[in-house]
């Protein structure tokens, strides 16, 4: 049974259209804030908020994940509570800059050969071959992929965008096997309750296992895939603008011009997949 204040505070990021995972990650940052004083979170203060980022920063946390706490603190201080002057107070970190992982071809071949289940290689293939993130990638239904049109149409991307990229040739031929070998309904990539998507830890589970299957020494993760995809189009000259609409970057002024790049370009933007040589089922 959910408590007033956690209950108010799911509807308050609900009406703002905050993602599921988004939802649960703040949720999860303010109940482990709560639990560390022992206290309900209302009855703490700034001083226990700059306590208990000087107790994460101790316990070696990275800065992405302090970071997203100090934004889980700020909705529920500014939000949920109405104090409108304190998140303003709770400070970010400075991030230091790291130059991301990214796969060469041959890895990205060995990786996904490297994945034993039919079901989480074809989501990883599907996320490397158009630069998905891991929650795009297990949102995807079927009717999302547009074989007439050659495109994948993502729904509610990062902040709450749809967007539309390539259907690489090699992907739809590999998803044509999968679906024939499958036959999923609605969700393309569903979990074991069929009417829910499979749980994106299932493939944060199965990157762990092929990246040592594969004898890679990188820490590889769905990101990674997106980074990788990112880089491979841009070694292969695609233009940096049709990059960053692809991965949901879109920080171009006009609607109009956005709607003649994915239009117009998406469909003849090679994917790095296609370069490649992937089989389509894992052996057995």
């Amino acid at each position: 049974e959910l408590s007033p204040l956690r209950r108010r505070m799911i509807e308050d990021m609900t009406i703002r259209n905050l993602s599921p995972a988004t939802q649960r990650s703040y949720v999860h940052a303010v109940a482990k804030f709560s639990r560390h004083f022992g206290r309900s979170p209302d009855r703490l203060g700034l001083e226990d908020v700059r306590a208990f980022q000087v107790h994460l920063v101790s316990t070696g946390i990275s800065w992405p994940a302090l970071n997203q706490t100090v934004c889980a603190l700020r909705f529920f201080y500014g939000v949920t509570l109405g104090h409108a002057e304190i998140p303003e107070r709770i400070v970010y970190a400075r991030s230091p800059r790291t130059l991301p992982v990214v796969l060469s071809a041959d890895e990205v071949v060995r990786f996904l050969e490297a994945v034993s289940s039919l079901k989480t290689r074809t989501a990883l293939t599907t996320a490397y071959a158009a630069g998905l993130r891991a929650s795009e990638t297990v949102g995807l239904k079927v009717g999302d992929i547009d074989s007439e049109r050659g495109v994948i149409r993502v729904e509610h991307g990062k902040g709450g965008k749809d967007r539309t990229v390539m259907l690489s040739a090699q992907l739809l031929r590999i998803l044509r096997v999968y679906w024939r070998l499958a036959k999923p309904q609605g969700w393309l990539f569903p979990g074991r309750n069929a009417t829910r998507p499979i749980d994106v830890q299932v493939l944060y589970s199965a990157c762990r296992s092929a990246r040592a299957a594969a004898g890679i020494d990188k820490r590889v993760t769905v990101h990674t895939l997106r980074h990788s995809f990112a880089t491979h189009l841009l070694e292969n000259g695609t233009d940096i603008r049709i990059i960053q609409v692809l991965l949901g970057h879109n920080n171009l002024s006009s609607t109009a011009r956005y709607t003649k790049v994915s239009n117009g370009l998406i469909r003849r933007t090679t994917s790095p997949l296609d370069r490649l040589n992937i089989e389509v089922v894992p052996p057995g």
